[in-house]
């Protein structure tokens, strides 16, 4: 029996157009999924290795300076540096043995020409094998010339000083650290005080700097 070609015409049109209907849920379903993939992705935690290994087993010196300017309008910052990088090395770098933050400190006021000295000179004073040299030349919490809102920085430049080398005024390693607190813009004075600015921008500094002398988890996109 030949079928009626009208109905069979109508069957075929509902069966494409079914057809389509799935097709498009399953591009949604495809769409959806992806989406759901990127944010996973997003949110992923990778190890990263140390850039510089050097300070296993070593006796080390933390040593932070700054501009004049700077301590005078910050007077904790250095010595809150000095002392929480110190303390991150520790704990972190196996077998590392991190010299007094205190007696550092001390050695600097006493010694008011220290960043004159080439830098062997410097580990040989501290008697050290390994000094972390960090050299503050920006730090604000505010936008130049706006004091109602709060745009945090610090950047320096963080250089190795091994003992015994060659050339005792070069750096084993150097390398830049910028970080900026909030993340967001336009945060204003009413929304934040500056204690608390400040407390959020030197944690992210110390992570990032202590980050670079051992092996660690830190998020994929750390700027997402």
């Amino acid at each position: 029996m030949i079928a009626d070609p009208r109905r069979l015409a109508t069957t075929v049109l509902a069966g494409l157009l079914g057809f389509g209907g799935l097709a498009a849920g399953g591009c949604a379903a495809f769409g959806a999924i992806g989406a759901i993939s990127a944010q996973i992705d997003r949110a992923k935690q990778v190890e990263v290795l140390a850039e510089y290994d050097g300070l296993r087993n070593r006796t080390i010196a933390v040593v932070v300076q700054s501009a004049p300017a700077m301590s005078y309008e910050h007077p904790t910052v250095v010595a809150n540096m000095t002392a929480n990088i110190s303390r991150r090395l520790a704990e972190n770098v196996e077998g590392a043995q991190l010299l007094d933050p205190r007696l550092v400190l001390q050695w600097q006021y006493q010694t008011p020409h220290w960043s004159a000295l080439p830098y062997g000179r410097i580990a040989e004073e501290l008697g050290v094998e390994r000094v972390v040299l960090i050299d503050i030349y920006e730090y604000r919490l505010h936008p130049p010339g706006n004091t109602w809102i709060w745009d945090g920085v610090c950047a320096a430049t963080v250089g190795v000083v091994e003992a015994g080398l060659f050339d005792t005024d070069e750096f084993a390693d150097t390398f830049s650290i910028t970080v900026r607190f909030p993340d967001m813009e336009g945060v204003s004075r009413e929304s934040a005080n500056a204690s608390q600015i400040e407390t959020g921008l030197l944690v992210k500094f110390y992570q990032r700097t202590a980050w670079l002398f051992f092996d660690h988890i830190e998020d994929k996109y750390p700027d997402d």
